[in-house]
């Protein structure tokens, strides 16, 4: 299986585990990752990206300055301008933060449901699949109009990622 099909395949479930939407941002150089797959509704990303809210996102300041993992429940206090607040106006309840670095190349992803918090079995799992995201793309340098293709099919985008 090439790596494209792969990516796809880890992607498909997280859609539909995941009602609320995710954001995968796949090796940041400097402010910017260099693949970002989102599944967030519209409306949130137009916001989101309007008013610049990931320069306030507790979420994003916690996976660039930790690994591992953490409950978005747990970075409520630390939400100063009330990002989180507005994802849940948005459908966006419960989440959780995931982080890791691999010789200096760092990943970040958040998942979002409006139901009930994601349970340890279900972190782990998606560490799992954000390790195997992460290392997929370390040296991926185009990506097909095809996946793109696919990736919206699955109501998934990416963003800032090279194009083929």
């Amino acid at each position: 299986m090439d790596r494209l099909a792969r990516i796809s395949e880890v992607l498909a479930p997280l859609r539909a585990a995941y009602p609320a939407g995710f954001a995968i941002a796949l090796h940041f150089n400097y402010a910017a990752p260099k693949y970002l797959f989102q599944s967030y509704r519209t409306d949130w990303m137009d916001i989101y990206s309007r008013e610049g809210l990931v320069l306030h996102d507790p979420t994003v300041r916690w996976g660039l300055a930790h690994t591992g993992s953490v409950r978005w429940s747990a970075l409520d206090p630390g939400d100063e301008a009330g990002v989180m607040a507005r994802a849940a106006e948005h459908g966006m309840r419960f989440g959780v933060a995931l982080a890791l670095d691999t010789n200096g190349s760092r990943s970040v992803a958040n998942f979002a449901r409006p139901d009930h918090e994601v349970s340890a079995p279900e972190i782990a799992r998606l560490g799992d699949d954000l390790a195997i995201l992460h290392g997929l793309t370390a040296t991926l340098e185009t990506v097909t109009p095809q996946f793109h293709d696919s990736l919206r099919r699955m109501s998934i985008h990416l963003t800032r990622g090279p194009k083929g």
